[in-house]
């Protein structure tokens, strides 16, 4: 009679393939706790591992299957003679599969009321030592971490007469290291942050998620890594690419820092259009954003932080556009986008905001930066008390001020925004000087015919010099908004006071590389 173990907490399957090891092959079941009952449960004969080695369950469960019966029956060669008789002397008995999946450790993290004394108690002991052991002697013990393995487990017991192939063994024992190793990384992860203990290594271990369909350019391979599918659902179009996929987060992590209707238009990264409608009517915004620059849509990339509507579906078909974002898809939007088949339709989960802060990866040389995200608006609390010139900001310039530097965080440097309250009216972005990314900006209103009187303007820097803010003056600006810190902040503010406009200083910058 073989001897199998199994002890689970994703139970998913479990009694069909534990029919299967009894009825069909004759296993001999051990199990403990909540397994052990499920089983029990649906009319098989199982021995708890407490029985099975005659030494209790101690500490709250902590020490369940820690006993040279478990791990002797696991470890032993039993193609080695002085093996076998110890194993005889010792009564201890093979064990010839072993089924254990791990405590939800990564999920129990997860949960936002999760507390460290909940998240130790989630770190199982057991489990991997039992994998462990059993994937080290892998030429003579089949071991299962993964459910979804239960049916190429049984198709192989089924052709080799109650017998696994030491091509499978191995292949599982491979699976069992790696999910381990995933583990106790996530567990080290974890404890890190918690006791602010930072380690001096940075490891990833990802899962492909899949293989794009090229990268920046038609020549250059690129794979997508992680669980990028869990919070972005392509439900139309073409595959990825590189692009697409950064696209797609420049997109996501704008939108949003907005809670009033918005739609945003982006190309290659950069914002060329967003505005907003009190009404909720996503048109209005639409319209708003479009008119920033009409030709920025073309083989660009549309946002909205609400569900994607019919009347703004059809507007959109008439443009050329590689991928739209939405939290949701009303079905008669959907009717008319699927029109065109090339188009990306994506659908933005709720769960990107939980992974929204996490560090930004970037090569270099052979080496791997990791830097904390720029993923909230800075510096415009009490924005108020951080006017620098001799006239505040009205009401209305405040709410255009506080639009404007949400807008310019998502711009590359140097980067400009010309804003209204609720649209942009020009952008300047990846200008050598400031003042460059300024002119291109007005250029950008004028060439849509936008009027830029009234308007305020948002650097994500300090301006350098004064001709930066004399530039916007001329233009037309009635309030500016930037950092500050700047070695000539005198000669700009004297420059601002001279043109009769308000300016604030956050105190914080928004450089995006």
């Amino acid at each position: 009679m073989k001897r199998a173990l199994l002890s689970v907490s994703d139970k998913t399957g479990l009694i069909d393939f534990a029919t299967l090891l009894v009825n069909e092959f004759n296993y001999e079941l051990l199990s403990t706790g909540g397994t052990a009952k499920a089983i029990r449960d649906a009319g098989l004969p199982v021995t708890d591992v407490s029985d099975y080695t005659q030494a209790p369950e101690l500490f709250e469960g902590r020490v369940k299957t820690l006993h040279p019966k478990v791990h002797g029956g696991l470890l032993y060669k039993r193609d080695d003679n002085t093996h076998v008789t110890a194993a005889l002397e010792h009564s201890i008995d093979p064990i010839d599969l072993v089924v254990v999946n791990l405590y939800p450790f990564k999920e129990t993290i997860a949960k936002p009321d999760c507390t460290l004394e909940q998240a130790i108690e989630n770190i199982d002991i057991g489990g991997p030592s039992m994998l462990r052991s059993a994937a080290k002697n892998h030429s003579h013990v089949t071991v299962i971490i993964d459910t979804d393995d239960y049916e190429q487990v049984i198709t192989e017991l089924k052709a080799n007469q109650g017998e696994t192939t030491l091509g499978l063994r191995q292949a599982l024992a491979v699976k069992v290291y790696h999910q381990t190793a995933l583990y106790d990384r996530c567990i080290a992860d974890y404890l890190s942050a918690s006791y602010k203990k930072p380690t001096s290594s940075f490891a990833l271990d990802l899962p492909l998620v899949e293989t794009l369909r090229y990268g920046d350019n038609p020549h250059q391979g690129a794979k997508l890594y992680g669980d990028f599918n869990q919070h972005f659902v392509q439900i139309q179009g073409k595959a990825l690419s590189y692009t697409n996929i950064l696209d797609i987060e420049a997109a996501a992590d704008l939108i949003l820092d907005f809670s009033r209707p918005t739609v945003a238009i982006l190309k290659h990264t950069n914002p060329c259009g967003i505005g907003q409608s009190d009404s909720g009517d996503l048109r209005e915004a639409w319209e708003k954003a479009f008119e920033t620059d009409r030709q920025a849509p073309f083989g660009g990339v549309i946002v909205c932080n609400r569900p994607l509507s019919e009347d703004l579906a059809r507007i959109i078909s008439e443009i050329f556009t590689d991928v739209i974002i939405a939290p949701e898809f009303e079905s008669e939007a959907r009717s008319i986008l699927q029109k065109k088949k090339n188009l990306r339709l994506i659908k933005m989960e709720q769960s990107y905001l939980q992974v929204k802060k996490a560090p930004v990866l970037r090569s270099a040389a052979g080496s791997l930066m990791v830097m904390d995200k720029d993923h909230s608006v800075m510096g415009l609390d009490d924005l108020e008390s951080k006017v620098v010139t001799k006239r505040p900001p009205t009401e209305a310039e405040l709410k255009a001020l506080k639009f404007a530097w949400k807008v310019v965080r998502h711009v590359k440097s140097n980067a400009i925004v010309y804003a209204k309250g609720d649209r942009t009216l020009g952008i300047g972005a990846g200008q050598m000087s400031r003042v460059d990314s300024s002119r291109l900006a007005v250029w950008k209103a004028q060439e849509a015919g936008l009027s830029l009187q009234g308007s305020v303007i948002a650097s994500d820097a300090l301006f350098p010099f004064a001709d930066g803010v004399e530039a916007a003056i001329a233009a037309g600006v009635s309030a500016c908004i930037q950092p500050g810190g700047s070695i000539r902040d005198e000669e700009v503010i004297a420059a601002a006071d001279a043109g009769g406009i308000a300016m604030v200083f956050t105190g914080h910058r928004h450089f995006k590389h």
